[in-house]
């Protein structure tokens, strides 16, 4: 019986899953190995009926530029009894799997070491290695190398920001725009940027203060006031949904948000329209104000539509390298770490332990606020009431100083 990889992705979606798993494919069956492609991430490791596919050349060869995962994806996350009562150990077996090869996120990579773990005292002894992937770029891999994904989500982010703050510009409106981004904000930052938005409000701007909801709402009120003393009436908010997880359980509960949670405990922020939530608090709080009434204030959510976009040139290399990767650090005895292409480009494994606290868990990679690169963009490319503006926005805010950007964050 040839020797066989298995295939299987976790999390959600991200730009260039594909591209990783037609890569991985076609060099192992260049190499004469049997590869099977596995549905529903590890729900089929722990079922007597796995579904799975036998991938071959054009199987590959079809979907490796396409967006989306060929192989149903989960977030399932097995406990200690599934691995009792549930795991499919004929599966390795009965087709003579050495390798598995997963796609996913941190919790995806944990749960491939365990597996391999519980295979080797059942004495079955595999190989495990994994990619890396989320658009949200917060894994901390090394001298900043982007998370595959997180280029293509955040270029189709830029196509849908451009046309709302061309919308914004033609009906002279403002709008807030949420985007993904759980525990850092590289993607609400990046569209931002690359947008010429005057408000880019992302979790890592209050590292010298609380988040609030109260000063998330100042934050865009200050905007669209210094906008109007420029006599400009458009414009165009963003907010990284991460502001949610810094959020006090005594804040949540006063915005009214009710969220659910997932199975690794995570807040289903992709449930709720925080767009919307963000765009009436700033509406309502204008009136309140007896401000300028007129100002339109509409929300636009970017979220799922960039998770399954066709991944863009750097992401198509990109994650080939990272597929071919996987083959090259399997021949060279590497299990149980991540793959990686370094700044030179070569591809190095990364493991779990080198990036983990002392706790054992994996800390997210945050925007480094403090660079000159982020503070030349906050300074030049955000619109936002300071000292100098107090006067004139007295027409518009009874207390002006309350909505000065750097008093709002206490920088």
């Amino acid at each position: 019986m040839k020797e066989a990889v298995a295939i299987l992705c976790g999390g959600g979606p991200a730009p260039g899953i594909n591209t990783v798993i037609g890569s991985v494919s076609k060099i192992f069956l260049s190499n004469d190995w049997r590869v099977i492609g596995l549905h529903g991430g590890y729900s089929a490791l722990f079922s007597g009926q796995a579904k799975m596919v036998d991938i071959d050349f054009v199987f590959a060869d079809n979907i490796f530029n396409k967006g989306g995962s060929a192989l149903k994806m989960s977030r399932f996350k097995p406990t200690p009894q599934d691995f009792e009562d549930n795991f499919n150990l004929k599966l390795f077996t009965e087709n003579n799997i050495k390798l598995l090869v997963t796609v996913g996120g941190d919790d995806t990579a944990s749960t491939a070491n365990r597996i391999a773990a519980f295979l080797a005292k059942k004495g079955y002894t595999i190989k495990n290695i994994h990619v890396p992937k989320t658009i949200d770029n917060d894994l901390p891999l090394p001298d900043g190398i982007p998370t595959f994904g997180y280029h293509s989500a955040k270029e189709a982010g830029v196509a849908i920001c451009n046309t709302v703050y061309e919308d914004a510009r033609t009906s002279d409106t403002w709008y807030v725009v949420s985007a993904m981004g759980r525990s850092a904000g590289h993607l609400a930052a990046g569209i931002g940027a690359a947008c010429h938005y005057p408000m880019i409000i992302i979790p890592e701007m209050f590292n010298k203060t609380t988040v609030t909801v109260d000063k998330i709402v100042n934050m865009v009120i200050s905007s669209i006031v210094k906008r109007l003393i420029l006599g400009v009436r458009y414009g165009a908010a963003i907010v990284s949904e991460g502001v949610f997880h810094d959020l006090s359980e005594e804040e949540i509960k006063n915005s009214g948000v009710r969220f659910s949670f997932d199975s690794h405990g995570h807040p289903e922020l992709g449930k709720v329209s925080k767009a919307h939530i963000f765009s009436e608090m700033v509406e309502k709080k204008l009136k309140k104000l007896g401000g300028d009434e007129t100002v339109k204030i509409r929300p636009v959510e970017v979220g799922y539509e960039v998770r399954c976009v066709r991944p863009i040139a750097y992401d198509l290399v990109y994650c080939s390298l990272l597929g071919m990767g996987v083959k090259y650090l399997y021949d060279e005895g590497h299990t149980g770490c991540m793959v990686y292409v370094d700044n030179i480009g070569n591809i190095q494994p990364l493991y779990l332990k080198d990036i983990q606290d002392e706790k054992g868990t994996i800390p997210p990679r945050r925007v480094n606020i403090t660079s000159q690169r982020s503070q030349m963009l906050l300074s030049n490319n955000l619109h936002f009431i300071t000292e100098h503006d107090y006067k004139a926005a007295g027409l518009y805010l009874e207390n002006p100083e309350e909505y000065d950007f750097k008093k709002i964050l206490n920088w």
